[in-house]
């Protein structure tokens, strides 16, 4: 009996010591918040090959993210080893599998993982606002609001973009504590004008200068829509509204806050020009606008006046039916607005067929936070890229798809004091630094292979979609019928930013993660 005791009391005693280590430990965020029974998770999947050969879905079935494309996040936040071994296990000749057409001379520059990769285009640059500037990085981390996402992981993203020099998108929730850590703020203005509206919700011009002014706003950003949920508004209940995020979105605490569905500063074409020349004139900052995209007659009328006023946004974020959401009802993320390839296609031909394709930034979103897909995003067109779920996947997020129900366990999209505790800003902002470093080195690994020193350089005839059918094979840009001689790049941008990638980049000084 006594042999029996003592194992049971030091098994208890080990058992009491890993918990209390989980517990107190910040490097997992998982074992924080579930100890001991976490550890389970990270054995399981240090043998996940070896299931999925026989019970388990295979590395690319997964959605939104398959396994694979998770693996190279997280792999590249913690800065392992991204690399796969043995080969593709894809099928290449799937109908629209996409591929990249190489040089058989490609640069010779070396990559520096630590480079920005400047934007091609200065942002405000056509209508010469004061506060015109170029990003530093291609790569941005997309809008996600303060009360959809924990304080933790806002901040994380905010350390985060300031480490890896890129610009944090503060979501329609306006802008609270957590975003000013050091990052560089796109500043969004959604339908409900938190952090810039009257008591009766409706839209001010004061309170917008206060808090622009207040925070290190580079841009400002008008939502009408996004890629997952178009068309709809939000209520946050009034028992979500804690002192921070009234503060933070200028309503009472403990209110129900309601988003409309659309704008009540505007309700046509010429009004939002007029109200973005607005924004840009009281601020001086670059002001642009974010959509899903549906049907085509407003972005006709939209580039038609632009052309005819020479006045209007400095920049289009074109987000993809694709794009993520924290709640949405399936009908509008399964069925509502174009994927990301179909509708940029049609809002940038739009713009270029009235010249305004050399003069406006285009951003885009919608799962584009990988090399492939980033690159394409490029060759048609955008200037820009958002991340949004795939910058989560870098601070801990493992897709549970649970962001709707308050228990995140990650402590990301929840407001848990047990789940948030587990997230450390300090950590994950290194890890979502890293991701953003790796995603750039990658874009400009490609544009090399592809004989050019940026990828806004890469031609159009290097990104082919193959087809089972030989005759069908088309480059990428020709399938989305773009004229041969459309260039994305003027030939002044294409010399100034062909110049700033040869220069020798200056190393950024980023803690690395250890996993």
């Amino acid at each position: 009996m006594a042999g029996w005791l003592i194992a049971v009391i030091a098994i208890g005693g080990f058992l009491a010591a890993v918990a209390l280590y989980d517990v107190l430990q910040r490097r997992h965020t998982i074992l924080a918040n579930f100890p001991i029974i976490g550890h389970f998770r990270y054995l399981l999947e240090s043998i996940g090959p070896e299931l999925r050969q026989y019970i388990v879905t295979s590395n690319d079935e997964e959605r939104p993210f398959n396994r694979a494309q998770r693996r190279w996040v997280y792999a590249s936040a913690k800065r392992q080893n991204p690399n796969f071994g043995f080969g593709t296990d894809q099928d290449l000749d799937q109908t629209g599998y996409l591929i990249i057409k190489h040089s058989a001379f490609p640069c010779l520059d070396e990559i520096d993982e630590a480079a920005t990769l400047p934007c091609a285009k200065e942002l405000g640059a056509w209508r010469d606002r004061p506060g015109r500037f170029r990003p530093a990085s291609v790569v941005n981390i997309s809008g996600m609001s303060y009360g959809s996402l924990s304080g933790p992981a806002v901040e994380a993203l905010n350390v985060g973009a300031e480490l890896a020099g890129c610009l944090q998108n503060t979501g329609e929730g306006g802008i609270s504590r957590f975003h000013r850590n050091g990052g560089g703020l796109i500043y969004q203005i959604g339908t409900g004008y938190f952090g810039c509206r009257n008591p009766d919700g409706s839209f001010s011009l004061p309170r917008l200068q206060e808090t622009v002014e207040g925070a290190p706003v580079r841009a400002i950003e008008v939502k009408l829509s996004q890629g997952a949920k178009p068309g709809l508004g939000g209520m946050l209940p009034g028992v979500k509204v804690t002192p921070e995020i009234a503060a933070a979105r200028g309503v009472p605490v403990g209110k129900t806050v309601k988003s409309p569905n659309a704008h009540s500063a505007f309700g046509d074409v010429d009004g939002l020009i007029d109200f973005t020349e607005l924004l840009a004139t009281t601020t001086g900052l670059p002001v642009g606008i974010k959509s899903a995209v549906g049907g085509a007659r407003f972005w006709d009328e939209l580039a038609r006046r632009m052309a005819e006023r020479g006045e209007g946004p400095d920049f289009v974020n074109v987000d993809g039916g694709e794009g993520g959401t924290g709640a949405g009802p399936l009908v509008f993320t399964n069925n509502v607005a174009l994927p990301f390839r179909r509708g940029f296609a049609r809002v940038y031909l739009t713009f270029a067929g009235h010249d305004l394709h050399h003069k406006v930034v285009f951003v885009g979103g919608g799962k584009l936070g990988f090399g492939a897909e980033g690159l394409a995003a490029m060759n048609m067109g955008a200037d820009l890229l958002s991340v949004g779920r795939e910058a989560l996947l870098a601070i801990g997020c493992i897709q549970t798809q649970r962001c709707h129900t308050g228990r995140c366990p990650t402590g990301i999209t929840t407001h848990s004091r047990w789940l948030t505790r587990g997230l450390d800003p300090s950590l994950k902002s290194v890890r979502c630094a890293n991701y953003i470093m790796s995603l750039r080195a990658e874009l400009l690994q490609l544009a090399h292979a592809c004989g050019v020193s940026h990828p806004a350089l890469v031609p159009h005839t290097a990104l082919e979609l193959l087809y089972e059918e030989p005759a069908r094979r088309v480059d990428l840009c020709q399938h989305y019928r773009y004229p041969p001689d459309l260039h994305s790049l003027s030939a002044e941008q294409a010399e100034v930013i062909g110049k700033l990638c040869s220069r020798p980049a200056a190393a950024r000084e980023v803690p690395v993660a250890v996993s």
